[in-house]
């Protein structure tokens, strides 16, 4: 029932500014403004960066709301209290009171009436903290309205949404600079240097006590612990790497010293709720290991090019013969660009739309292929992902290569759902 409910006000798009946002937590009691929270911004690293902050938050004994999007496969992903997604009929509820009250109201947006229904559950709930994810940019997103956060976070920089953020990398990192307020601590993980030059001019007009973290450094397991995990070390805090890729050594370090920021103000953070918080991290859908019909598949969402960055160089840490590839893509990213990063020479390519989403089309995926990788073992279109996954999958493919799904959080997220609704 929730999501026909709130889909109805996709119609409406996708406007930033605060106006409506704050018009309608006006409307239920300005939320907002009691629960303290961390609000994490970036182009990558976002999701996973606010998983390991409610993890070691909730270990440490805490009561954590967090807030992400876009979800995978149902809208309670997206609203958890320790880890723990909201039940359906809850969220109902709250949307059916929260409706109660636009009489004469302005319309608001479908990202806005979701994120004002996770600060009345944070709220109703008592949190102690709630981690937020910024939804797109930052300055004109509906969660930046909060003028004291406990930190604010900037993950990661790259070209991406610059439609709506402008087309240069000092413009995107204006607007995700947004999110900074006076005299407030900061985390800012690594930019480019134009976007760091923005960020840096936005944390001294407004006095931010900022933190740039260098990336942790991997390290071996402490001799006392048994684990599996690798384990890594950031700003003298030794943790174990819950999540795969490189990338996360970035992420953790980002995690690290925001939950350093935690501890001046007052918080009680153990190293053992650390190092509990960062093993037990979980992030679906990025750089996942799945079965499918008894058969290994590495799902990611790789949309941007800097996810497919961290995605061609994980496959790479693998050592494949060959790559087979199963992708498709939303109509309004960087195709070219993708591509030219994941694909060489030998590589198979499955291409399938993106059910229900404004999906590329895959015959001119195939094209550009083609063009930029012309050595291709195989570039095919199918109708279907079942199709594209059987074909990926018979006797002789699966020998000399592994499988890849990728291109889109929203594929990846239809694959869930269809073959594992329980993640």
């Amino acid at each position: 029932m929730f999501a026909s409910l709130i889909n109805r006000y996709e119609r409406f798009g996708i406007h930033l500014g605060l106006e409506r946002i704050q018009h309608l937590l006006d409307r239920i009691g300005q939320p907002h403004l009691q629960v303290p929270i961390i609000h994490v911004a970036g182009t990558n690293g976002k999701g996973s960066v606010c998983a390991y902050l409610s993890s070691v938050l909730t270990a440490a004994g805490y009561r954590v709301g967090r807030y992400t999007s876009p979800h995978l496969v149902d809208w309670t992903e997206r609203i958890c209290i320790n880890n723990q997604p909201i039940e359906t009929s809850v969220l109902t509820q709250l949307l059916l009171e929260l409706e109660a009250t636009l009489v004469s109201s302005p319309t608001p947006t479908q990202f806005e009436v979701i994120t004002a229904l996770a600060w009345q559950y944070f709220a109703q709930e008592q949190v102690d903290i709630a981690v937020i994810e910024v939804g797109l940019g930052g300055r004109l997103d509906a969660t930046n309205v909060c003028d004291q956060p406990l930190v604010s976070v900037i993950t990661s920089l790259s070209r991406e949404h610059w439609q709506r953020l402008g087309p240069t990398l000092a413009d995107i990192a204006g607007e995700k600079a947004g999110v900074l307020k006076s005299n407030r601590p900061a985390v800012i993980g690594p930019l480019p240097p134009e976007a760091a030059a923005v960020v840096q001019a936005k944390i001294e007009q407004l006095h931010c006590p900022a933190q740039w973290p260098q990336p942790a450094r991997r390290i071996e397991a402490p001799h006392a612990i048994s684990d599996t995990l690798p384990w890594a070390e950031s700003e003298g805090v030794r943790f174990p790497l819950s999540l795969p890729g490189e990338i996360q050594l970035i992420n953790t370090a980002v995690a690290i010293a925001t939950l350093k920021q935690l501890q001046l103000q007052g918080w009680q953070i153990s190293d053992d709720a650390i190092i509990a918080g960062m093993a037990n991290t979980r992030w679906p859908g990025r750089l996942q290991w799945v079965n499918w019909q008894q058969h290994s598949l590495l799902i990611d969402g790789a949309h941007n090019v800097a996810a497919a960055k961290g995605l061609r160089q994980y496959v790479d840490s693998q050592h494949p013969p060959q790559v087979h590839w199963l992708m498709g893509m939303l109509s309004t990213k960087d195709h070219q660009d993708i591509l030219e990063i994941l694909l060489r020479p030998g590589d198979t390519l499955s291409l399938v739309t993106v059910p229900g989403h404004s999906s590329a089309d895959p015959q001119a995926l195939a094209e550009l292929a083609m063009t930029i990788c012309p050595e291709l073992k195989r570039c095919q279109c199918f109708p279907s992902l079942e199709k594209a996954l059987e074909d990926a999958f018979r006797p002789e493919s699966e020998t000399s290569s592994i499988q890849v799904l990728c291109g889109s959080l929203y594929l990846v997220g239809h694959y869930l759902q269809t073959y594992a609704p329980t993640v």
